[in-house]
């Protein structure tokens, strides 16, 4: 069975993407630290507190269990980039991220933005899944022999 995701708290309390009931994005609050914080080791306390802030970080649920979270933040003030999406493990290759990357991408849309832009590390899987939704490979950044070593960061763009 396909994910059905609701997105929940960005532009009010009804849903902004409804396609059924067992699946919720909501964005995140002081209740979802530890298990967000958990995950992304990239975000200290003070990234934390803006994502709530600025609801820009979300939490996908199933039922009543966290699966993974979701966060963007919004380049020159007109360009969203989603900089973050995990699914726990036993929830991967379901369709899960397929659909939150979906409904995040058609609540940009309904705020008015026309283009979305979206990394991952070129050694990871995602990026098969980024290019089926649409994206196109618009470049990278690679931090060789920096505090912030890793494979090169691969972009992606998807007009809306």
């Amino acid at each position: 069975m396909k994910p059905v995701i609701k997105l929940y708290g960005v532009m009010g309390n009804e849903p902004a993407f409804q396609r059924g009931e067992h699946v919720e994005i909501k964005v995140v609050t002081e209740n979802d630290k530890e298990f967000v914080m958990g995950i992304d080791k990239h975000v200290n306390d003070t990234g934390f507190a803006n994502r709530v802030y600025t609801k820009s970080g979300y939490v996908i649920w199933e039922g009543e269990k966290r699966i993974g979270i979701m966060a963007h933040c919004v380049l020159w003030d007109n360009l969203p980039f989603m900089n973050f999406l995990f699914i726990e493990e036993n929830y991967r290759g379901k369709g899960f991220g397929k659909q939150a990357v979906i409904s995040w991408e058609n609540e940009m849309r309904n705020q008015g933005y026309k283009m979305t832009l979206i990394s991952t590390q070129v050694d990871e899987e995602a990026q098969h899944v980024y290019r089926k939704l649409g994206y196109i490979d618009c470049g990278g950044i690679v931090f060789n022999n920096t505090p912030y070593d890793q494979p090169m960061e691969m972009f992606l763009r998807k007009v809306l």
